[in-house]
């Protein structure tokens, strides 16, 4: 024996119980032509299997049928009276049943709600109850509910799939609105969870019954007219669906892109209470269309429902064909006679709407899980067992182990929590042009698939609301594009928010970016700040004009020693070139050809040879330069001194004596040198800090010990060949070499002083060009000084290039 428990009325009447006599039964309103449905595919799937040769031979299944009424109080009645085993049936057993008993399952019921506290009671007695329709996710656990197994997918996986489908379409502010039952507050509230986690907010998540008093349905739609959110996702059954179309069809409220939950998006009953066109372009998810053979042609034949005495034959009878049986003179309007033989395929309602047959197979399914399950229990093979005793456990154990697989080719099998798998169908509410509703297939979705493969959309054009072909936009803030951020807006979900540009050297290649990412310190972001590019490198090159200047100078200052050499080489042997000793002056333009040239190396891309050279030349051609400078400073003083009678100076300071002072002095520079790039040597460095937008390519000093003892060693000669100058200045000479020493010192002294601060002060390639200014300018100056007055009275006033006037310095007249 089979029960079934499904509702062929929507409402019940209210009333109000005093509690001083027995309460009347539930007077049931609202006939539901899809009770009915559903009751014809149970008994379409009894009878074929009743007919079957294969499945339960010699046995045949019987059924009692009851009306919930949609209402859980009921559904709990005829569901204990189902187990008991002695309750007025709706349709008789078929034949075969010789004895009143309890039933094996109960299929039903098609709502979570009432599925619940049916499943509660009959839980303690493992009565199965496998319902078609109910999907709420609680229904799952098996603590609660150890005897409901069901042939539809758990709404966790469709509120996880809603919320996917939802993101696939880029809307992040939507508006929901639930049943108030536990199949709407446990689906949205899946869907909430999985919607945050996508960055999906709910402006408004509001809940309606049908039930529900007008003030609140319009207050409802007063929120949904208030909104800026243009999607709405439902977790709505039809009936709840209808409540609030009559509303917003009196507002006008259309243009809202509603996505709609397997209760009613592929409804066509649904689609025809739309008369404003509301719905239209909805998008949602279905149970996968199914066929199966026979049904239909079953459930429309209601001729043998002919000879049924029950008033709920009669009360379905008269709204299917519009008529009445017995007419009076208080019937309203004019309606036909009813005479029971009318036919089915010249009406057009919900009755005869197939649309649902996915449903009418979850049945067929249900029926044909519990005939497996016993034929398992009784042994069947071509008879059964019949003295086996059938335990209510037991069928439930066999229900939840059967795996089959139907004639239209589905396989069934229950998961551990009592649930199949889950897969949907994504369907568009596409109008016709005679304003008919086509539900077109425009996608799939697995939940048994990997999370990257779970929805696939087809290549298919879909027709949003009001008709357009454009995707919808639903979005609190409209997105950050790349070269942004997105900054929360105070007090708001976090789908509202500001963009802001991203700090200079950050970037983001991502729309919606919620941060900025630093580029690595040789890139810097382009003025969108959208990608990082390599920065440019920036040092000291000859290409450019300060770089070619500063060669260019140097290249003279060679040439001009050059000359002067040439010169001096020329008139050797003149008293002008002979009077302090003409090794020391060769040496000396040696000395000052090496440093201007010295001052090429820090121009161009430093190299870790060019870094060691460029500071280590630099020192060691100065020192050679200012120890002849000072070498011929200390040969003026000592020739004054032996010009004074008893004094045997200068053979302590005789020419062999100062080539030795000048290389003493420059091997200690040497020593200091060595030292340096022994312990730490300078070498290339990549300066990010300096400029922001450039790479600084220099040389870093290695140890700043090592270049500022090289300085001050420098400092030091070049202080020291000043004050010798300066004491003889005042010399008896004609030709007074000292004054001009004294000045090229000065000026030596002068530049290296401001070169400190200078160097110092100077970003990037301007250093460079400071240290080369610096050995250019004091160079020169020891040329000018020293050299270019000796090169005047040779080539000008050679008459003064005689011995005498070297010596005697001429009285004034």
């Amino acid at each position: 024996m089979l029960g079934g428990i499904f509702s062929f009325h929507n409402k019940w009447m209210d009333r109000q119980d005093t509690y001083m006599h027995k309460p009347l039964p539930l007077h049931c309103t609202s006939l539901n032509f899809r009770g009915f449905q559903f009751a014809q595919a149970m008994l379409f799937a009894v009878e074929e299997i009743n007919n079957s040769t294969d499945l339960l031979p010699g046995i045949s299944m019987g059924y009692k049928i009851h009306d919930a009424c949609a209402s859980i109080a009921r559904g709990v009645t005829v569901a204990l009276a189902l187990a008991n085993g002695n309750e007025e049936v709706f349709a008789p057993s078929m034949g075969g049943c010789t004895r009143s008993a309890q039933v094996q399952a109960i299929m039903g019921e098609t709502f979570s709600s009432p599925s619940m506290a049916i499943s509660t009671v009959i839980g303690p007695f493992y009565i199965p109850l496998i319902s078609h329709f109910a999907t709420c996710a609680c229904l799952s656990d098996k603590t609660k509910y150890p005897s409901f197994l069901r042939t539809i997918p758990s709404d966790y996986y469709q509120s996880r799939a809603l919320a996917q489908l939802v993101k696939y379409f880029g809307w992040t502010w939507v508006g929901a609105i639930r049943t108030d039952d536990d199949y709407g507050n446990n689906g949205m509230a899946t869907f909430t969870e999985t919607a945050q986690q996508l960055g999906i907010c709910l402006e408004y998540s509001v809940s309606v019954f049908r039930t529900d008093p007008p003030d609140k349905i319009r207050q409802i739609v007063d929120i949904i007219k208030a909104s800026t959110s243009k999607v709405i996702v439902t977790f709505l059954s039809p009936t709840d669906l209808y409540v609030i179309i009559q509303e917003l069809s009196l507002h006008n409220m259309t243009g809202y892109q509603w996505v709609g939950n397997e209760g009613w998006i592929f409804d066509f009953h649904t689609a025809a209470m739309d008369g404003h066109h509301i719905l239209d372009g909805a998008i949602g998810l279905s149970i996968p269309k199914a066929h199966v053979s026979g049904m239909r042609e079953f459930i429309l034949d209601v001729k043998p429902l002919n000879s049924s005495s029950n008033k709920l034959f009669t009360e379905f009878w008269e709204k299917l064909f519009d008529c009445k049986f017995k007419l009076s003179e208080s019937s309203d309007g004019n309606p036909k006679e009813c005479t029971g033989h009318e036919d089915v395929t010249v009406v057009q309602n919900s009755f005869t709407d197939m649309s649902l047959m996915p449903i009418f197979n979850n049945i067929y399914k249900g029926v044909y899980a519990v005939a497996h399950a016993l034929h398992n229990i009784l042994s069947c093979n071509k008879t059964c067992n019949k003295k086996v005793k059938l335990d209510p456990f037991k069928i439930l154990q066999h229900i939840r182990k059967i795996r089959f697989t139907t004639k239209e080719g589905d396989e069934v099998y229950f998961t551990e929590n009592g649930d199949p798998a889950a897969k949907y169908e994504i369907i568009n509410w596409q109008p016709t042009e005679n304003g008919i509703v086509d539900f077109v297939t425009v996608g799939l979705y697995d939940a048994s698939l990997p999370a990257d493969n779970q929805m696939k959309l087809q290549n298919k054009p879909l027709i949003w609301a009001q008709n357009s072909h454009q995707v919808p936009l639903s979005v609190c803030s409209e997105n950050c594009p790349p070269g942004t951020r997105k900054i929360l807006q105070k007090g708001k979900p976090v789908c509202c928010y500001d963009c802001l540009k991203c700090a200079e050297g950050e970037i983001s290649n991502t729309t919606d970016s919620i941060t900025c990412v630093r580029c690595h310190p040789e890139f810097w972001s382009t003025e969108g700040r959208n990608a990082c590019v390599q920065k440019e490198a920036e040092f000291l090159s000859y290409e450019e004009i300060m770089g070619a200047l500063l060669t260019a100078a140097s290249l003279f200052g060679t040439c001009m020693t050059a000359v002067v050499a040439f010169i001096f080489f020329r008139y050797r042997h003149t008293p002008i070139v002979r009077a302090n000793n003409s090794e020391l002056s060769f040496l000396l333009l040696f000395s000052l050809t090496l440093c201007f040239l010295c001052s090429l190396t820090f121009i161009g891309r430093p190299s870790e040879w060019s870094c060691m050279l460029r500071h280590t030349a630099f020192g060691i051609t100065f020192v050679l330069c200012i120890s002849c400078v000072l070498g011929k400073t200390i040969v003026v003083l000592m020739a004054f001194r032996a010009t004074l009678p008893g004094s045997n100076v200068m053979k302590w300071f005789g020419p062999a004596q100062q080539k030795l002072t000048v290389l003493g002095f420059t091997l200690i520079q040497v020593i200091i040198c060595i030292l340096w790039l022994t312990i730490s040597p300078p070498f290339p460095f990549k300066n990010f800090k300096e400029l922001k937008d450039k790479i600084i390519l220099e040389c870093a000093l290695g140890s700043a010990v090592g270049f500022w003892a090289v300085l001050g060693y420098i400092g030091l000669l070049a202080m020291l060949c000043f004050i010798l100058a300066f004491l003889a200045r005042k010399l008896p000479d004609n030709f007074n070499e000292a004054k001009f020493i004294t000045f090229s010192m000065l000026i030596f002294c002068a530049v290296w002083i401001t070169f400190i601060p200078a160097y110092v002060s100077s970003p990037g390639k301007f250093s460079v060009a400071v240290e080369i200014f610096a050995i250019l300018a004091s160079s020169f100056g020891l040329l000018f000084c020293i050299f270019i007055p000796k090169c005047y009275i040779i080539l000008l006033k050679p008459q003064k290039n005689t011995k005498k006037n070297m010596i005697w310095r001429v009285a004034p007249k």
